[in-house]
């Protein structure tokens, strides 16, 4: 042992240990190590985060960013692998002569102090070296352990235990370090071809396991359903083998009797052919019985009962982030998952679609440039196992970008090997939109990959439960609702950002008891229609966009006088063509306007002289007060394009007057509006007049006169046909429009002296704030 291990090893002489990069899950469990053994630990990182909160209650002495200052005295520096020279902490511990060591050399020399025993492979490490620490310590055991991750039953990613005989410790082969441990017994798992970017091809990956075989003192456990670990394991005295139970009666430790319990799994435990007795397992996936094969022949070789080994599997858990259900309800189920090699993904798929969804949609974020690039063809095909698949750009891990490898590289990977959708999602921070806003009832959502794209699963799942919550305050089918709705479906200038929560209610109650769950919870409330005069911001509309339709809101009938009733989400071309076809004139004037009674009523729309509270009889309103009121005509005040009555309260239902006309009379006038508005308005999309009339000129005939027709920002465009239209000629976005129309309004005052208001109502967020 070298004279700085013995420095670390020896107790009854704390030293002074600083870690750079301290709040990475590996950095953190040594740090809780140390502090365990009684030595003095300080730590620095470019950020704080709870788990660096926590330690300082422990004793952690922490600091952020990392700088020179608190190397000053140190006996020892511990730095993580992704710490380089250039990085101030690390150059002042070379500059003041601080012994340096790597991560992996300050475990193994911890590990070495025990019985220490390596959970070692490609894939499956955390979970397998979390499941054998539980079931050591429920055994009573006492073992240390150190594991790559948060595991929510242990309490922590790593423990130091005095009393204990055992430590059982994660050993990480991404880098070559995994050949410095001397176990008393190793485990290998699986051995692929993996981290080439540190590795030449698989050969060389062998070397580093074997060498570790090599270097283990006690028992070797080892897969034998992995053709290379059983290459380089089988043949050694002190091996010891798990796997499915077949006719080869040489593996010694094996499962037979597999049951699928939709979310857990059960299974017979043979060893050497002899029953041990049933195992139910907390966690779904072949895959995991295999990890718990390898964690109960660890158990068993350490001394473990197992009656204690069952009780204690039965409780597992899994890890943070190891098929993780991040949200489920009767409809929906989000599942998070550390997988970022084809492999992993395969097992992660089988386990998703063993619990049997309706679809089972991905959203993975590939894990390093190198790794996209050369296994892009076998991600092409194990992700067709999944219904929909989103793939986000490339996570690099510290590695340069390499010029032509991206998410897309997947997708086209994908097209090489089946029909499964796939999307590019090249703008993390908005990639939730686009998922949530794709789940329908019965999905599960798997989030993938070892970078951060847990924290899109986060955000969907905080804003799922939200709107089921709101969804289910009525009994199924009064309300739908879909997260991130884009705003541009439901514009006719077809542009806007999602809608945090989109809520369709079909019944009057259904709509009060929305407003009413939304002012309790704090959530902003909007209500649109068809959205005919609307301008909604690229940010979209943080909070819950109600839109009335179906059931009340899309029904229409007549009565002994020839008043005609309408929800508030019926179109107005219907009503009039409605009232039309009863014999009841004076409508056609709504031939042309595209909205609907909802939005008519809150703006008091109009067209060829005739405004729409000239027909109103009464009106039906949810109040302010949450209580659903009707009021005449003569209670209402409305004026030019606003109805104060309706800022406060909302539309649910109205009725109108017209007058009694002949069929050939009525499809007259209703011919005339539609040649009329043909002739002086664009065909392409628009949100109708854009301006108020000012009262010194008709908006369009100013814009006319200050010759701005046809000017255009991006794709939006001042109307030839009409000046005071503004049009979408293809996927203009809302801020292209926005800066048209304070060009017109600016050149309107400048040239003119006339202030142009928007009769177009502008909504929402510059930018995306959920």
């Amino acid at each position: 042992m070298s004279d700085l291990t013995s420095q670390l090893t020896d107790l009854s002489t704390p030293q002074k240990i600083h870690l750079i990069g301290v709040a990475g899950s590996g950095m953190s469990g040594l740090a809780l190590l140390l502090l365990g053994m009684g030595h003095t630990v300080s730590g620095c990182d470019r950020v704080t985060t709870s788990e660096t909160d926590r330690m300082q209650g422990l004793g952690l002495i922490f600091s952020s960013p990392q700088t020179a200052e608190p190397i000053k005295g140190q006996d020892i520096v511990v730095y993580s692998s992704a710490i380089k020279p250039g990085n101030p902490a690390y150059d002042a511990a070379l500059e003041n002569k601080i012994p340096l060591i790597r991560r992996a050399e300050c475990l193994a020399a911890i590990l070495h102090t025990k019985a220490g025993m390596v959970i070692s492979g490609t894939h499956g490490k955390t979970t397998t070296s979390s499941m054998t620490a539980h079931l050591l310590r429920e055994s009573a055991l006492l073992p240390s352990y150190y594991v790559g991750a948060e595991i929510p039953i242990l309490g922590a990613n790593a423990k130091w235990e005095e009393e204990g005989e055992y430590m059982v410790a994660e050993g990480d082969e991404s880098d070559g370090t995994l050949a410095l441990y001397k176990p008393k017994h190793s485990v290998i798992l699986n051995i692929e071809a993996e981290h080439l970017d540190f590795y030449r091809d698989l050969d060389h990956v062998k070397e580093v396991f074997t060498k570790l075989a090599d270097q283990t003192s006690g028992k070797i456990i080892y897969c034998a359903e992995c053709p290379t670990s059983h290459e380089i394991c089988s043949a050694r005295e002190n091996s010891v083998s798990y796997g499915w139970e077949t006719t080869d009666e040489e593996t010694n430790y094996t499962a037979s009797n597999i049951r699928d319990l939709k979310g857990s799994s059960a299974f017979t435990v043979k060893k050497d052919g002899e029953v041990l007795g049933d195992i139910e397992l907390g966690i779904p996936g072949e895959h995991n019985i295999l990890n718990a094969l390898a964690a109960i022949a660890t158990a068993d070789i350490c001394g473990a009962e197992f009656s204690h080994i069952a009780r204690a599997l039965s409780s597992f858990a899994g890890a943070k982030r190891r098929f993780e259900t991040k949200y489920r309800s009767k409809h929906f189920r989000l599942v998070d998952d550390y997988g970022h090699h084809p492999t992993e993904l395969a097992a992660t798929l089988q386990t998703a679609r063993s619990l049997k969804p309706s679809r089972l949609i991905v959203l993975f974020q590939p894990h390093r440039y190198t790794r996209t690039q050369l296994l892009s063809d076998e991600f092409g095909k194990v992700l067709q196992a999944a219904d929909r698949v989103f793939i986000t750009d490339v996570y690099p891990a510290s590695e340069a970008p390499i010029p032509g490898v991206s998410g897309q590289t997947l997708i086209d990977a994908m097209k090489e090997h089946g029909t499964i959708p796939g999307t590019y999602l090249p703008d993390f921070e908005t990639a939730h939109h686009t998922v949530g806003n794709s789940l329908e009832q019965g999905d599960l959502l798997l989030t993938l990959g070892a970078g951060n794209i847990h924290e899109i699963g986060t955000k969907i799942a905080a804003d799922l439960k939200i709107l089921e919550d709101l969804r289910d305050v009525m009994p199924e089918g009064e309300i739908d609702a879909k997260l991130y709705e884009p705003m541009r479906k439901h514009t006719t200038l077809l542009v806007g950002g999602p809608a945090q929560y989109w809520l369709e209610p079909h019944s009057f109650y259904a709509f009060a008891f929305l407003v009413d769950s939304c002012r309790e919870q704090g959530i902003p409330i909007r209500v649109v229609g068809r959205g005919s005069n609307l301008l909604v911001k690229d940010g979209g509309i943080r909070g819950a966009v109600i839109h009335p339709t179906g059931g009340a809101f899309s029904e229409l009938s007549i009565d002994e006088k020839g008043h005609v009733s309408a929800g508030v989400g019926v179109r107005l071309k219907k009503l009039a063509s409605f009232a039309g076809a009863h014999g009841i004139g004076g409508f056609e004037w709504m031939e042309g306007i595209p909205g609907n009674v909802g939005g008519s009523l809150r703006m008091n729309a109009g067209a060829m002289g005739i405004e729409t509270f000239d027909q109103v009889v009464r009106v039906t309103f949810l109040d302010e007060d949450g209580v659903i009121r009707t009021r005449e005509r003569e209670e209402i005040e409305a004026s030019y394009r606003n109805v104060q009555e309706l800022r406060r309260h909302f539309a649910l239902q109205a009725v109108f007057k017209g007058k009694n006309d002949t069929h050939d009379n009525i499809k007259d006038r209703w011919n005339e509006s539609r040649e009329k508005r043909k002739n002086s308005q664009p065909i392409a999309a628009s949100a109708g007049c854009t301006f108020k009339n000012p009262p010194e000129i008709a908006a369009g005939r100013l814009i006319d006169s200050l010759g701005l027709k046809g000017i255009s920002v991006g794709k939006a465009e001042v109307s030839e046909v009409h000046g005071n239209f503004i049009t979408n000629n293809g996927k203009a976005t809302a801020t292209e429009i926005l800066e048209l129309i304070a060009s017109i309004q600016k050149t309107a005052k400048t040239e003119r002296g006339v202030t142009l208001e928007t009769e177009v109502k502008i909504i929402g967020e510059d930018e995306w704030t959920f």
